[in-house]
């Protein structure tokens, strides 16, 4: 729970149609968010490989890792490499004993009676060794995984398995104040696992939906911190987008939680809830290919990679420095054969699955934005329309319980009145949220406690509507005493 979250108070969302993430009666979610759906039965982990053929790395690279990590590091037992290499010590220890053979490495002491327990370091042969690896690249880290390890591991756990029926739909947005219609159009759209269009005006909350939807898919995916490809690193696990919910590496020998977890399956997979990854206005065409690092000689992988297996959300879609039509293309093949393709800087082109469930959502209207054959490409269009009076409603009730204000339905019936027919607004999602919030800092300034009085209402609502053109004409009911 937010820190900043007391047991009275819960900070709700607002989402799409009036949807209100707020907490229901008897519910325990630490982010006001309905519990996930259970994961997916699926195949067992990434075996732990069992010799350097089951890797499917070089000797050469594994070599090079060795070195350069203790090139940089300095000094480390056995077991401290393991938990940076992350492949199986057996593995390492042959390694260590060729380059110790070749007078690249040597042994300084020992912390046990194994050899995983024996501390290495670099000779001075083994210094110049590494630092011609290091020019090549700097990375130190788990060892990769090849691309063809990592395309079959993304088709064994595609988000094109993940079903929904009514049921669980219902169950999942039972937080949100939507429509039984809207929800049903929803669905078929989350089952297809290909793209959805989110669209209406803004306030209404596609954003918020589209998180909702990528959190109520729920489960768990296996993915590898960086893969091979052609003798590159290319880096795909990023704390930002990845949330692993594995074990995490322990340096206490070898009885350690780490080694325990990386029994069950290769630890150069992390373990990480399905992803979410979400870009906004700032997104270019060139932030969508591979990203090279010119001092560490690394590649990091792009958004739409990074998203693989969960969901990636183009937010604003048609505000970005691309133009729409362009960004589109972009997805064309992605989106009809599931492949997308990326070049490495030596001119190399390769094939990564694209197996996202590809959401845009925009407040601009679809059609001055891209040709309708672009958009026949695009499987699922839904309108996130203004909520109803009942909606709209609702919400601000649920806003109202979750700050602990008593609710009456005049004071929605005098805001519609007052301010959406005298001034021609429209009511959007967000309203209810801002009003309250308006509400809450009007009282704490005026040392009272927040109520939906009219002029606790007026309060609020003047200073919330005062860009609008027509706000002068508001009749004010209550003045100040001069």
């Amino acid at each position: 729970m937010d820190p900043n979250t007391t047991s009275r108070y819960v900070e709700p969302t607002l989402s799409p149609l009036g949807g209100l993430m707020a907490p229901a009666a008897g519910a325990a979610s630490d982010h006001g968010v309905s519990p996930a759906l259970p994961p997916l039965e699926g195949p067992a982990g990434p075996p732990v490989p069992d010799s350097l053929e089951a890797t499917g790395l070089s000797h050469g690279m594994v070599d090079d890792l060795i070195l350069r990590t203790l090139y940089v590091q300095g000094a480390r037992s056995g077991e401290q490499l393991r938990t940076v290499i992350r492949l199986p010590f057996a593995i390492i220890d042959e390694h260590l004993l060729f380059l110790q053979r070749r007078r690249l490495l040597e042994v300084q002491g020992t912390q046990g009676t194994s050899r995983a327990g024996y501390i290495f370091d670099v000779t001075g042969e083994g210094r110049e060794r590494a630092r011609e690896a290091m020019g090549a690249t700097q990375y130190v880290g788990p060892a990769p995984v090849p691309l063809e390890h990592y395309r079959q591991w993304v088709l064994r756990q595609t988000i094109r398995k993940v079903q929904v029926t009514r049921e669980r739909i219902r169950d999942g947005f039972g937080h949100l104040v939507l429509s039984q219609d809207f929800l049903d159009q929803l669905g078929p759209a989350i089952n297809s696992g290909r793209s959805l269009f989110l669209y209406g005006p803004a306030g209404n909350g596609k954003t918020t939906l589209a998180e909702a939807i990528a959190r109520m898919l729920g489960g768990d995916v296996y993915l590898p911190y960086a893969i091979e490809v052609e003798g590159q690193i290319v880096l795909l696990y990023d704390p930002v987008h990845h949330r692993d919910v594995g074990v995490q590496a322990g340096e206490d020998g070898e009885d350690s939680p780490w080694l325990r977890a990386a029994v069950g399956h290769d630890a150069r997979y992390a373990l990480v809830a399905r992803p979410v990854v979400m870009v906004g206005g700032e997104l270019t065409l060139e932030q969508l290919e591979l990203q090279y690092d010119t001092h560490s000689k690394v590649y990091r992988a792009p958004a739409q990679v990074q998203a693989n297996g969960g969901v990636f959300i183009i937010d604003d879609f048609g505000r970005q420095r691309a133009r729409p039509r362009d960004l589109l293309n972009r997805w064309m093949i992605p989106l009809e054969r599931h492949i997308d393709f990326l070049s490495l800087r030596n001119g190399h082109k390769f094939p990564v699955p694209f197996d996202c469930f590809l959401i845009f959502a925009t407040n601009l209207n679809p059609n001055e934005l891209v040709e309708e054959a672009f958009l026949r490409r695009i499987r699922y269009k839904i309108l996130v329309d203004d909520p109803e009076p009942s909606q709209y409603e609702v919400m601000f009730q649920r806003m109202c319980e979750a700050r602990g204000i008593g609710f009456d339905p005049e004071a929605v019936a005098y805001i519609y009145k007052q301010y959406y027919e005298r001034l021609n607004l429209e009511p959007r999602g967000c309203h209810p949220r801002d009003i309250v919030d308006h509400l809450c800092d009007t009282a704490k300034y005026v040392e009272m406690e927040p109520d939906v009085s009219i002029d606790m209402i007026d309060r609020a609502c003047r200073s919330y509507f005062l860009d609008m053109p027509s706000a002068d004409s508001l009749i004010v009911h209550r003045r100040r005493p001069s």
